[in-house]
């Protein structure tokens, strides 16, 4: 996280025309690959998959994520199905015009490329996502074409636009009432403990009722955040990513010393307004908003005057390292090297 100053456009309000600094979340978004459809008949029980169609050539990346050991398999994934490419690749055709004739609903299927960036992992992460928009033949003949091509984050989302956050929060175990529920705890000279609920219920219903709070797992939960706006999308391999029209200081959007516990942002990423769930690392899916935004925050025009870059490991005093040295001089190790 970092923050961020602006000017208020807000007609009405105290701070209308008035500078405000409010925090924000980086999220680095390198391109996902499509490499495959699926398509989907509706049922009187709901969706069903009638069929699935992949790209001829697929990353090992992705590979991976079928093998539960990849170093000691014979990675014979998807072998067989390449052949079905090899001549003119009649079947493939035929699964295609099959999907345009039965099914109602169509998804790709997407990968990150999780190599692009240096969180310890090799194998990436696969989801589907929906087409929308024209007849069947135009949604499967836009997925078709859109195989082993990269999608781009300002492909899908843009400034100023308001997104939902899917993520799994941060775990912290088995945890008691106390930290778990905010239960007060109990005077000091209670017998066992006063880290406890100190009635669970009354006698009848014979049963402990499902809102008496209990100790149990505290956190990795599966939690959906709507209406997150996005206040810059950011071009990766640029130099001076973090420049705005008010701060002409050429710097990246790279803090001093890296972000703590993550790195340094090579690829394109986005600015969002606030915290998002979970720790550094985790994996983040962004969705379009369910609902059509009005609010006057939904449709304010958001343009940043200052991103800050100084170190987030301390009390971070320069914006780039040039900076600092200008100011701190020579120094022990640099005289020693």
């Amino acid at each position: 996280m970092t923050h961020i100053l602006r000017d208020v456009d807000k007609p009405g309000s105290r701070a209308h025309k008035k500078e405000v600094v409010q925090a924000v979340t980086v999220l680095e978004a390198p391109p996902m690959m499509v490499v495959g459809m699926v398509g989907y008949v509706e049922t009187g029980k709901g969706l069903r998959a009638l069929t699935t169609i992949w790209a001829e050539h697929l990353n090992d990346e992705v590979k991976r994520r079928f093998y539960k050991n990849w170093y000691r398999s014979k990675k014979k994934a998807f072998t067989k199905y390449v052949k079905k490419y090899a001549d003119g690749q009649k079947d493939i055709n035929a699964e295609i015009e099959r999907v345009k004739q039965y099914c109602q609903c169509v998804r790709v299927l997407a990968h990150t490329q999780v190599r692009k960036i240096k969180v310890g992992q090799k194998k990436a992460h696969l989801m589907e996502i929906q087409v929308n928009g024209g007849d069947i033949a135009a949604k499967v003949d836009f997925a078709s074409n859109m195989f082993e091509k990269p999608i781009p984050v300002d492909a899908v989302f843009a400034k100023d636009e308001m997104c939902d956050v899917i993520g799994v929060t941060k775990g912290h175990g088995f945890e008691g009432v106390t930290t778990r529920w905010g239960c007060s705890r109990l005077p000091r000279k209670t017998h066992r403990g006063l880290r406890k609920v100190a009635c669970i219920g009354a006698w009848h219903p014979s049963k402990v009722q499902s809102t008496v709070p209990r100790a149990g797992q505290n956190g990795c939960h599966h939690r959906t955040e709507m209406n997150k706006k996005i206040f810059k999308i950011g071009k990766g391999g640029v130099e001076n990513n973090a420049t705005t029209e008010f701060d002409l200081t050429e710097k990246s959007i790279n803090p001093v010393g890296g972000f703590p516990h993550y790195g340094l942002v090579r690829e394109d990423y986005l600015l969002l307004k606030g915290c998002v769930v979970g720790p550094k690392k985790r994996v983040i899916t962004l969705r379009k908003p369910l609902f059509e935004q009005t609010q006057r925050d939904a449709m304010e025009e958001v343009t940043l005057k200052f991103i800050d870059t100084s170190s987030k490991f301390g009390h971070g005093r320069f914006q780039t390292l040039e900076e600092k040295d200008k100011f701190m001089g020579m120094r022990k190790k640099k005289i020693a090297a």
